[in-house]
């Protein structure tokens, strides 16, 4: 069985209603996005990073996976198929799939900031004073900026052993996921779905591209369609 490694980003998502760091022009609110997504902003004022993530958690619950989730699970028919996500929603596993890694960490998680390896499910809002088992503070299980990518080792090992690469929703501009592009094999096929293509470099020096200017939900029914016909 073929594998099929699949990249996906905050344009997979949009289309459900997620807003995007992009979308605000880097701002929330007023605030610039280091004020709420990394470790000195967390440091400066804690409450409002709970707040930004507390939003960002409310807004999941009520969002749907759209067609493009969905119709990535029909590729487990005839492939093995891992989804590697730059996204924090829960929106691909909601839709029915199975393998997927999580680079920048998961809303719907909480940890501890003293012991690292305490990771809660968490769908309720984060306060100021909710504790771990140790009694330390619990933070949202993200990867801010300038924090190590724990996942990025793994996703490497997937993306060097696949047979075909698909990016959704993407740019790949962003390390370390950008230099995910350069671990596949050369002359392995990729395709590359997102209605306003931006190429990363990486994805110009591929022999094999294929991009499909369309938003994820029709943009992944035709690679799909395409893949389950080989």
């Amino acid at each position: 069985m073929k594998k099929i490694v699949v990249l996906t980003g905050a344009g997979i998502s949009a289309e459900s209603g997620i807003r995007t760091f992009r979308d605000a022009g880097g701002l929330w609110e007023g605030h610039n996005v280091m004020d709420v997504a990394s470790a000195e902003g967390w440091t400066k004022n804690k409450q409002l990073v709970l707040d930004f993530y507390n939003a960002r958690r409310r807004q999941l619950l009520e969002a749907e996976p759209n067609d493009g989730h969905k119709v990535l699970t029909e590729l487990d028919k005839q492939y093995n198929t891992v989804i590697i996500t730059q996204n924090v929603d829960d929106l691909h596993e909601r839709a029915g799939s199975k393998n997927i890694i999580h680079l920048h960490g998961e809303l719907f998680k909480v940890r501890s900031t003293g012991d690292p390896d305490l990771i809660y499910k968490w769908t309720k809002d984060l306060k100021f004073g909710d504790k771990c088992e140790k009694g330390f503070q619990l933070r949202p299980h993200i990867v801010w900026f300038g924090e190590e990518v724990p996942m990025i080792s793994v996703a490497t090992s997937q993306v060097i052993t696949a047979d075909i690469l698909i990016i959704i929703g993407t740019s790949m501009q962003v390390y370390p996921a950008a230099g995910l592009v350069s671990m596949l094999p050369q002359g392995r096929q990729i395709y590359y779905i997102d209605p306003n293509p931006n190429i990363s470099y990486e994805l110009y020096r591929a022999s094999n591209l294929k991009v499909i200017s369309e938003p994820a939900s029709t943009g992944v029914r035709i690679i799909v369609d395409e893949l389950l016909q080989m």
